[in-house]
């Protein structure tokens, strides 16, 4: 049955009769499927409260201020009067320009019926100004606690975009275009798609992003030539082949985060960072985190220090002889870092570490974004009882959080495409990076959020103590050198900024473009994003990029330089290229290593995989 004015045959009613039937035997079993879900645990139930928290505290500033909501009305009918004007007038046949247009980066309403079609574009203008309504009347609100501010908006934003009018099929002109070309087809694919993530989901929809079939950790991602030399109960130590003949005489030590796994620093040999350490001349060592289980559910933050970056350096000893390393963390494993230098630091073995390089981290967490929406005290509560009860946070369920800070981009569009439009997902390396989760275990993950983003314990002198040590990070006299990232919604730059205030040894700063692994991801031949630097520190970070130079291309090159021309990495103190496995430690096997393999279902017991 195609769009026109002839009557449908009885062989295109038939047809569309037996699509209808697979649609409606889809929908009744994912229904099946959805029913054993609708009991939330414990952390989900938290969340939900704390929704129903915001929106009544919203509720009661509205009613201490009654004119805002006459006026917000008095608003929605005045536009709801100039769209009906205007349709009147391209009835007519008169060009009238849109009331309301989508903002910049908004990608929903693309295809050109959206502007072109009078239908569409009444309802597209009619969805813009009621969510424009909404953010302006939240944040008019009066008498509100800032967190109470940003768990509503927050929460209303979520509760606008799921109303979209991109997200169902009869208002989509692109699903309607597609359902009449394929007689529904695209329906019954979609529906078959979405219960296949919902089986591989726990607490929301884990939306699959990319063509999981199309890559292979080792095979034609996490590529570079290296082996694993050492490893213990939480991580394995890669010791990556050199690329040139002499090799600086510190070596390089890579921390990685453990949410998520290490090889968003090597997906492709034209955009890993690793490669292009070892080209530079790096001696380069990196940390492959274990994905833990159940089993793993006691480890804490300071065996996570003391197993991960210590361990490490001892093996580096080992590996090459040097007692000395050069520390580049990333994200929460930069967190680590920093904790880590700071205990070396109390116990007098700080002269272990040359220089440490922080990427994208949180040390004073005094802002965490919208990421503090799920630390509120009464979500924080649930998490922790969570973890308490299963001994691991499910990464399926931080990832769900994680793409619902950017929503539209990272749930709707795939729910779109693979729901609605049918369409299998487009293979995306980074991507499927994103999509191949880590568990966290309690012991760790939950003094993580309530420590250090709750009560923001790190910047104060002793609020930390590992392994019966009270660690300052203010006492730090390393060299640092921090690299934040212009549009981070995970790690906000207006936050890493403070943690470079906190040192009390030489520090730079830099602030790169583009997000929290673009603007880190950044080869330098792409000549992308560009960045900012100032040789100042003021108190405030506005401040210093009032004062900042900009600076095109990626960061990179600005980095080797701070390492050579201070000496971290001497250019004057060559050694012959350290192969693995020619020191104290034998290869165990070649990298990637079989850590960074494991999958969520491998790594929890019997049962639990999908629960």
């Amino acid at each position: 049955m195609q769009p026109g004015n002839h009557a449908p045959s009885q062989e295109e009613l038939e047809a569309w009769g037996e699509q209808a039937r697979l649609i409606g035997e889809q929908y009744r079993a994912l229904i099946e499927d959805v029913l054993p879900r609708l009991v939330p645990d414990t952390a989900a139930e938290s969340v939900y409260a704390d929704m129903h928290d915001s929106f009544r505290a919203g509720a009661e500033a509205l009613n201490r201020d009654p004119s805002l909501l006459w006026q917000t009305q008095a608003r929605l009918m005045e536009d709801q009067y100039q769209l009906w004007q205007n349709g009147l007038k391209a009835l007519s046949g008169e060009s009238v320009a849109p009331l309301v247009t989508p903002g910049k980066g908004d990608r929903r309403f693309q295809d050109e019926a959206w502007h072109s079609d009078p239908f569409y574009m009444s309802i597209m203008q009619q969805y813009l100004l009621f969510a424009r309504r909404v953010e302006s009347l939240v944040d008019s609100l009066e008498g509100l606690s800032d967190d109470h501010r940003r768990n509503l908006a927050f929460y209303a934003r979520q509760l606008v975009n799921a109303m979209s009018p991109t997200n169902f099929v009869t208002t989509n002109p692109e699903v309607m275009r597609r359902t009449l070309e394929t007689r529904g087809q695209n329906l019954v694919d979609g529906l078959a798609r979405l219960r296949e993530d919902l089986a591989n989901s726990v607490e929301g929809l884990n939306v699959t992003m990319t063509d999981r079939e199309a890559f292979e950790v080792g095979e034609n991602i996490a590529v570079t030539p290296g082996a694993v030399i050492f490893e213990n109960e939480l991580m394995q130590l890669i010791q990556y082949t050199p690329s040139t003949e002499k090799v600086f005489k510190t070596p390089l030590l890579v921390v990685p985060p453990w949410i998520n796994k290490y090889y968003v620093l090597d997906l492709r040999q034209e955009n890993s960072l690793v490669k292009w350490l070892v080209d530079q001349g790096h001696s380069v060592f990196l940390i492959s985190w274990r994905n833990p289980g159940p089993e793993q559910r006691d480890l804490t933050w300071a065996d996570y220090m003391q197993m991960g970056p210590i361990a490490a350096m001892e093996a580096i000893e080992q590996a090459v002889g040097e007692k000395s390393v050069n520390l580049l963390s990333y994200c929460v494993g930069g967190t680590l870092t920093a904790s880590t230098v700071a205990y070396l630091t109390s116990t007098r073995r700080g002269r272990k570490v040359r220089s440490v390089t922080y990427m994208a981290t949180l040390q004073d967490f005094r802002d965490p974004g919208e990421l503090g929406v799920f630390l509120a005290e009464p979500v924080l509560r649930g998490i922790e009882e969570k973890l308490e009860q299963d001994g691991y946070l499910d990464g399926r369920v931080m990832a769900y959080s994680f793409n619902l800070l950017r929503e539209n981009d990272l749930f709707w569009s795939f729910y779109i495409n693979n729901y609605l439009k049918g369409d299998a997902p487009a293979p995306f390396d980074l991507l499927y990076w994103n999509t191949d989760g880590t568990n966290l275990p309690a012991g760790t993950h939950g003094w993580y959020l309530r420590h250090l983003y709750r009560e923001n314990r790190l910047v104060e002198p002793g609020g930390i103590e590992l392994d019966g040590v009270k660690i300052d990070l203010r006492k730090i006299s390393v060299p640092s050198y921090f690299v934040s990232t212009r549009e981070d919604h995970i790690a906000k730059w207006n936050s890493t900024y403070y943690g470079a205030l906190l040192p009390k040894g030489p520090v730079t700063f830099v602030l790169a473009g583009s997000g929290h692994i673009a603007g880190i991801v950044n080869p330098p031949h792409k000549n992308k994003y560009g960045f900012w630097t100032n040789e100042e520190l003021p108190d405030d970070h506005e401040a210093w990029l009032e004062g900042a130079e900009a600076h095109e291309g990626s960061w990179w090159p600005h980095w080797q330089a701070w390492m050579t021309e201070n000496g971290y990495a001497d250019p004057d103190k060559l050694v012959p290229a350290r192969q693995p496995g020619e020191g104290q430690l034998d290869i165990l096997e070649p990298a990637p290593g079989r850590y960074v393999k494991m999958t969520i279902p491998e790594v929890l017991a019997p049962g639990e995989a999908g629960s």
